[in-house]
C-alpha cells in the first residue's frame, strides 16, 4: 500500500492533525480533506469511499474522524488493518477525544504516526512498540546525564577551591605590603577545565598566554583536573539502576537494541562451568507429541592448575525423571550419595585449559504435558482459494524464560497479516513468515497471530521454532565449588537451553 496522509478531522472536514507521508502541497491536502465530507451519504455502511484519484479510508470516533488517504491501487485489506492500528493509537494520547484534546497532544500523535508509516509504507509494529518508541526512554542516557552532573559538580568544586586559594594569596600579599598580581608568571595554576572534558589539559596546549621570558616561565608540575572518573555519585546511581533490575551496557560497545542479543558475559574466574541443554521436539499439528528429547551436559574448564583439586556440588531438582551419567574418571559413588562431582583419584587434579564434560543427562518422553512451548497452528480454507491461518503459542513451563523466539511458518505466497502480538517478517526468498518475540516468560506466556494467504492447509507445515534461554529445562544446576578440604573456590557458572530441532509437522 501507499499511504498519502493520515489525519484526524472534525465531522465537517476541518483538519485538526494531519501527517503527509509523501511530498504534497498544503493546498492539495486541504482540498482533499475538505472534499471528504461531501462524499459521505447517510445510508452508506462502508468505511471507505473513492474518487477518481484517491481512496478515503475512515472510521468515526465520537465527534471526530480518523481518516487515511491512499492511492486507489493500494490493498484495501492492508488499508483497513492500518486504520485499525491508527484508531488504537489515538486514544493512547487523547483521553477525551475532542478537538482541544487532539490539539494539545498533536506532537505525540505525529510521532506515533511516523512510527506506523514510513515513506508511505506501513512498518511492522504493534501498539506496545509504538508506545516504547515514542517514550524514547534510554537508560544509557540516564547514566550519561548522571556522569555529566557529576562532572559539573567536580568542576564547580574545583573553581571554589581555586577561588579560595586566590583569595588567600591576595590576603598574604596585602599583609606583606605588596601589590597582588596574578599573572601566569607569578602563580602556577593550570588552565581552568571546561565541563565535559574527558582528558587532562596540558599546560603546553596552544592557548593564548601572557608573554613571559624563558627564565620566568614556570615549570608545570601539577596535573590538570581529569573529569569522567568513577566516583561515589556515579556508583550510587548505577547501583540504584541495578537494584531496579536494569542491565547497564557501555553505550560505546552496545549494538542496535532492536533484535540484539545480550552480550556474552566474560568470565574471569579460574573455574568455569557451563550447563548446556538442547531439546529435540516433534509435535503433531492436531495435538499430541511424537517425541521430546533433552540432552544436557556440565562442562568444566580450569585455567589455573592451582585450583585443579576441586569438587563440584550439583543442585539437582529434576522432577521429570532425567537419567544422568558421570564421566568415567568421576567418582560415581560420591555423586550418587551426595550429588558431588570429584575425581576417582582424589590426588589427581582436573586437566587445565581443556573443556571436560563431567556430567550428562537425558530426558525423553511422549507426554505432551512436558512440552515447554505449545504451538497451535490452525489453517482453515476461506472459499477464495486461500486460507485464514490462526497460530498461537502458550508457555506451559512458566519457570522458563525464552529469549529471541522465532516461530517460522511456511507460506506459498505473500501473506496479509491482520493481527500479531510481537513482530513479523516475510522472507520471500525462503517462502516463510517469521513471527519474532523477544521474550516469552510467565508475564508474556501466550499470544496469537492471524493472517490470510493463498494455499491449502497442508502448505503451512511444518512450523519450526527457535529460541535461546538461560534457564534449565531439567532444573539441574551448579550449586558450589569447593576444595578437597571443603573450602570455597571462586567460580563462574552459566546455563543455556536451546532448541536444536523444534517442529510441528
Amino acid at each position: 500500500m501507499v499511504l498519502l496522509a493520515a489525519s484526524v478531522t472534525t465531522k465537517s472536514g476541518k483538519a485538526i492533525v494531519s501527517r503527509q507521508f509523501v511530498e504534497m502541497t498544503r493546498a492539495r491536502i486541504e482540498g482533499l480533506l475538505a472534499a471528504f465530507p461531501k462524499l459521505l451519504t447517510g445510508s452508506r455502511q462502508h468505511t471507505f469511499v473513492e474518487t477518481e484519484s484517491v481512496r478515503y479510508v475512515y472510521q468515526p470516533m465520537e465527534k471526530l474522524y480518523t481518516l487515511l488517504i491512499t492511492t486507489k491501487a493500494s490493498n484495501i485489506l492492508e488499508d483497513l488493518e492500518t486504520l485499525r492500528l491508527f484508531t488504537r493509537v489515538i486514544p493512547e494520547y487523547c483521553k477525551f477525544m475532542d478537538e482541544t484534546d487532539v490539539v494539545n497532544n498533536a506532537y505525540n500523535l505525529i510521532f506515533a504516526f511516523d512510527e506506523i508509516v514510513a515513506l508511505g509504507y506501513r512498518e511492522n509494529v504493534n501498539l506496545a512498540q509504538i508506545r516504547t518508541f515514542v517514550e524514547m526512554d534510554s537508560h544509557e542516557e540516564k547514566v550519561f546525564q548522571a556522569v555529566r552532573q557529576t562532572q559539573e559538580k567536580e568542576a564547580k568544586q574545583k573553581m571554589k577551591e581555586k577561588a579560595r586559594e586566590l583569595q588567600k594569596a591576595k590576603q598574604e600579599a596585602m599583609k606583606k605590603g605588596r601589590n597582588p598580581s596574578y599573572s601566569s608568571s607569578s602563580m602556577n595554576y593550570p588552565p581552568s577545565p571546561v565541563v565535559g572534558d574527558a582528558a587532562p589539559i596540558s599546560p603546553e596546549a596552544p592557548t593564548k598566554q601572557p608573554y613571559v621570558t624563558p627564565s620566568t616561565r614556570p615549570t608545570a608540575t601539577g596535573k590538570a583536573m581529569k573529569l569522567g572518573n568513577k566516583n561515589k555519585d556515579i556508583d550510587l546511581f548505577v547501583d540504584m539502576l541495578k537494584s531496579e533490575g536494569e542491565s547497564l551496557v557501555d553505550p560505546s560497545s552496545a549494538k542496535s537494541p532492536v533484535g540484539a542479543k545480550s552480550p556474552t558475559q566474560v568470565h574471569t574466574e579460574s573455574v568455569h562451568l557451563r550447563c548446556e541443554e538442547k531439546i529435540t521436539l516433534v509435535g503433531k499439528r492436531d495435538g499430541g507429541l511424537d517425541n521430546l528429547e533433552v540432552h544436557g551436559i556440565v562442562i568444566l574448564n580450569i585455567s589455573d592448575e592451582k585450583v585443579g583439586l576441586i569438587r563440584v556440588k550439583i543442585d539437582n531438582q529434576d522432577d521429570k525423571g532425567a537419567q544422568s551419567q558421570t564421566h568415567p574418571n568421576i567418582d560415581k559413588e560420591l555423586f550418587k550419595s551426595s550429588q558431588v562431582i570429584g575425581m576417582k583419584n582424589s590426588a589427581k587434579p582436573f586437566p587445565v585449559n581443556v573443556d571436560v564434560g563431567v556430567l550428562k543427562w537425558r530426558f525423553q518422553t511422549q507426554d505432551e504435558s512436558h512440552i515447554p512451548l505449545f504451538i497451535n497452528c490452525w489453517p482453515s480454507e476461506n472459499g477464495n482459494g486461500g486460507c485464514d491461518v490462526n497460530i498461537e503459542y502458550e508457555l506451559q513451563n512458566e519457570a522458563l524464560e525464552l529469549n529471541d523466539v522465532e516461530i517460522q511458518i511456511p507460506v506459498p505466497s505473500t501473506p496479509v497479516v491482520t493481527e500479531c502480538e510481537g513482530m513479523y517478517e516475510h522472507e520471500s526468498r525462503k517462502n516463510r513468515l517469521v513471527w519474532k518475540l523477544p521474550v516469552i516468560d510467565s508475564n508474556n506466556k501466550s499470544g496469537s497471530m492471524e493472517f490470510t494467504c493463498s494455499g491449502k492447509p497442508s502448505d503451512f507445515f511444518p512450523v519450526t521454532v527457535e529460541f535461546d534461554s538461560f534457564s534449565s529445562f531439567c532444573n539441574i544446576k551448579v550449586a558450589d565449588v569447593v576444595t578437597l578440604d571443603n573450602e570455597p573456590v571462586k567460580y563462574f557458572s552459566e546455563s543455556s537451553f536451546v532448541a536444536e530441532k523444534y517442529e510441528i509437522v
